[in-house]
């Protein structure tokens, strides 16, 4: 139905935004920016929306939350909250053993530095379930090092992707992709009640630095130091930026980290931020100058698609020059 008498529309029509009329229940519903026309589907989290008469009608189920560390310290809590750390020692990334309370698993990563600017990247995870799982991430083995005599294992290990998942019996998941990236995915039945380097997991990502002694700082170093394994570790102090000691990578590495904020992930800009990724990336492919240029690199972007693929948006970045996976390009 075309609008009549300069763009008016007739009775129970209203403008579509393209010069023409259409009833109400007929008009899209926006998400992020975009439009979807009544009847089409998206997914939120782990749950979907219709669009329906303008509005989004979305099913409730409880969504598993996610805790990301990759690369040269760069840490994502379960609440949403971005900080780097760059300490040497193993700490402490979620626990559910937090004030009072008896707790059923914790989760460990060992940091070691992985360039001569002082920057740090994670060795090894335990997880601690009853048993103990040990991941070397410089060779890519994973192996048991302890179990309980005669009882049943409290997880399965399967490969999806570049991933090894552990599936565990008390709600956590946890994704490892065999160098520095670690997705920790925790059961809604958790919330408020985990402690450690992914926050507290209560919907608040202003009271995520909060220290082994239960209270809530604001200097990520006090916060951060406070979650360390070890007493006789020394506390990590903030290095210097990685750019500023390797300024001859500097243009290397922003060109090359660019492919984030370029068209290549262009549906995905307005689901997940890209700038905080992208200077990552920077500062990765800047501080790791003694090998793994690449795979720093790659880390880096492959973190920010991780991200948008939580937002059930895929993007095909990889090229046989850039980060190349045989089976991801060829099959």
């Amino acid at each position: 139905t075309h609008c009549v008498s300069g763009c008016v529309c007739p009775h129970n029509l209203v403008l579509d935004g393209k010069g023409g009329c259409i009833a109400p229940e007929d008009c899209p519903c926006v998400h992020n920016g975009n439009s979807y026309s009544p009847g089409e589907s998206i997914r939120v989290g782990c749950n979907n929306c219709t669009c329906r008469n303008r509005k989004w009608h979305c099913s409730e189920e409880p969504c598993l939350e996610t805790c990301s560390v990759y690369g040269d310290g760069h840490y994502t809590t379960f609440d949403g909250k971005r900080f780097d750390f760059e300490g040497d020692c193993e700490y402490v990334l979620v626990q559910n053993y937090c004030g009072q309370h008896q707790g059923t698993f914790r989760v460990i990563t060992e940091n070691i530095p992985c360039g001569t600017t002082g920057t740090t990247c994670s060795k090894s995870i335990k997880v601690f379930l009853g048993v103990s799982i040990f991941f070397n991430k410089f060779d890519g083995h994973s192996d048991v090092i302890q179990r309980t005599p005669g009882g049943k294992m409290p997880f399965q290990m399967r490969s999806m992707g570049i991933y090894l998942v552990v599936d565990t019996t008390v709600g956590l998941i946890l994704m490892w992709d065999k160098k520095t990236s670690i997705f920790i995915k925790l059961s809604p039945s958790f919330q408020g009640n985990v402690c450690g380097l992914c926050g507290n997991y209560d919907g608040n990502g202003n009271n995520d630095f909060t220290t082994r002694s239960q209270s809530v700082v604001g200097n990520v170093l006090e916060f951060a130091n406070s979650w360390k394994v070890s007493s006789s570790c020394p506390n990590a102090n903030r290095t210097k930026d990685p750019c500023t000691a390797n300024p001859y990578r500097k243009a290397w590495a922003q060109k090359q980290c660019s492919i984030i904020t370029s068209e290549v992930f262009a549906k995905c800009h307005s689901q997940v931020e890209p700038n905080e990724y992208y200077q990552a990336c920077v500062d990765d492919a800047c501080a790791c100058d003694t090998g793994g240029d690449c795979e720093c690199f790659c880390t880096a972007v492959a973190a920010y698609a991780q991200a948008c693929n939580e937002m059930d948006i895929c993007i095909s970045w990889r090229t046989p020059s850039i980060c190349p996976l045989f089976c991801d390009y060829y099959n």
